[in-house]
């Protein structure tokens, strides 16, 4: 006689491996469109006649939408069910996956990105939460390492995939190839899932909803548009931050005096939940800004066609899935904490190898200081999953994760923004302060050689300095954004020991499946 327990919600033992690659489709579908825009950006700016700075929208808007829709996922989950939400989010996202390939102008890919976002935050939580829910306590580990595999990789697959498309077919295939996936994810889930209970009585806190949501949408803008209108020499941005600080006071306020408030206070009362949520957020700046960065560094300053920078790309997902899986098998075995002070070092190691880049740098190099950094975030990403949520109740679960996945997204917008920004501003910078030195005073120019190209006197010869210095004064910005990310990862490693070790073994949740 079987002992499979099947609770409400929950799949019998026997179809957890077709649930778990049914999840992991929908999570592989939303994570991949995080990044796979990254290297068609300069041929969908050419189709939609947009600027440099605007067609940024593209990338920040999707993830702007789904940091904002990410927190309240757990409700709609109890007040709609779990199987609705989760097929009504795959479906909307293909509907406005297809709706980005046919968009004509940049205002409407930003729309429908924006729509994509939307439809798609909740797909990462509720499908976190369902591998929670199957599989036992100690089978967790190896089931985090699966999830972060495939949450990880879709950015790492995306510009390989993407540069693929877009040199073989066109850029708007790189928004076409969610239809297969997201089929495949909805025909699995409307077999093999069974339906959660309803709390009708479930009410959503509409005003700390809506105070986060405003506060977040104010400091994206304030971060994408601040470069372009000086700061706060412009009323605009003065505006925004004055919303953003504004709302934010408000929603902290809401929630530590409502009664029932859109996030639960006691959440923070777990310090490993409290502190994890910190570092996922590191996590989202310094890796997904890295990838921002390296997209147009290899294409731009190296001149790597658009295929071949994605390739070269790749090998971080390699290290990120070899590692993730390594660490799912040392979970329970070597503390935790170790784990993470060793992704940390990691990541800061490859960081710290990138200051030092120029475009003479070999492909052997991009290759295994990528994979560096990919393992770097396999050692990060289980044992931060693991450890954020080992003495959570299982009745916190739900919203702990949105809140979670929210962090992540939060950290990824913001520090694609932050990279984006400081980029901008330091180019002009250094390019002034390379320029200092090109005068006609400059004995360096006295040689033969270097007058008959860079003759500063003539028209040609301050053409050609100029574009010199515009590309030493790049590369030493992309050299300062990665000292940048390089610190972040090293401030973060005394946080670790704030990290309360899980107890040995713990009680399994009263929703998971016992065998």
């Amino acid at each position: 006689m079987s002992n499979t327990v099947a609770l409400p919600g929950v799949a019998p033992v026997a179809n957890r491996g077709a649930i778990t690659a049914c999840v992991i489709l929908a999570v592989i579908m939303q994570a991949l469109d995080t990044t796979i825009a990254n290297v068609a950006l300069p041929y969908i700016q050419g189709s939609v006649s947009a600027s440099a700075d605007q067609i940024n929208w593209v990338l920040t808007s999707y993830i702007v939408a789904a940091a904002i829709m990410t927190p309240p996922s757990g409700f709609l989950a109890a007040r709609f069910g779990r199987k609705r939400v989760l097929l009504t989010a795959i479906a909307g996202f293909v509907v406005a996956s297809v709706l980005c390939g046919i968009a004509q102008s940049l205002p409407q890919i930003v729309a429908f990105r924006l729509l994509q976002g939307l439809f798609g935050a909740s797909l990462v939580p509720l499908s976190q939460g369902i591998l929670l829910d199957i599989y036992s306590v100690e089978e967790r580990g190896s089931a985090m390492a699966l999830f972060g595999v495939s949450v990880m990789v879709g950015p790492v697959l995306g510009p390989v995939i993407g540069g693929w498309l877009t040199d073989n077919i066109s850029w708007r295939w790189v928004f076409y190839i969610n239809v297969p996936i997201g089929l495949l994810a909805f025909a699995g889930i409307v077999a093999f899932v069974t339906e959660t209970g309803r709390e009708l009585k479930a009410k959503l806190d509409w005003f700390g909803f809506g105070t986060l949501s405003l506060s977040i949408a104010a400091l994206q803008l304030f971060l994408d548009r601040g470069e372009q209108l000086d700061w706060f020499s412009s009323g605009e941005i003065q505006l925004e931050a004055l919303v953003c600080f504004g709302a934010f006071y408000l929603f902290l306020s809401h929630t530590f005096t409502a009664e029932r408030s859109f996030v639960n206070p006691r959440l923070f009362l777990d310090r490993n939940f409290a502190v994890s949520m910190f570092f996922i957020f590191i996590v989202g700046v310094t890796y997904l800004a890295s990838l921002a960065l390296m997209t147009p560094y290899l294409q731009t300053l190296m001149g790597y066609p658009v295929t071949t920078a994605g390739i070269v790309m790749g090998p971080r997902g390699v290290g990120t899935m070899v590692c993730m899986f390594i660490v799912g098998r040392l979970i329970g075995k070597v503390d935790t904490r170790f784990l993470l002070v060793l992704g940390l070092g990691l990541t800061a190691w490859a960081m710290y190898d990138m200051t030092g880049w120029t475009p003479d740098v070999s492909q052997w190099t991009i290759v295994s200081v990528g994979f560096i950094q990919g393992a770097g975030l396999g050692f990060l990403f289980v044992p931060l999953t693991t450890i954020a949520f080992a003495t959570l109740p299982a009745s916190m679960r739900g919203e702990g994760t949105g809140l979670y996945n929210l962090s992540r997204n939060i950290g990824s917008s913001v520090g694609i923004s932050i990279v984006t920004a400081l980029i901008v501003e330091n180019v002009q910078t250094n390019h002034a302060s390379i320029a200092a030195y090109v005068t006609p005073f400059n004995h360096a120019f006295n040689a033969p050689v270097v007058m008959q190209h860079l003759d500063p006197l003539k028209a040609a010869g301050r053409a050609s300095l100029d574009s010199m210095i515009t590309l030493q004064a790049t590369i030493i910005a992309y050299m300062d954004d990665f000292k940048l990310l390089m610190l972040m990862s090293l401030a973060a490693i005394p946080l670790v020991f704030l990290l309360r070790k899980p107890a040995a073994s713990v009680a399994p949740p009263e929703h998971a499946v016992m065998e």
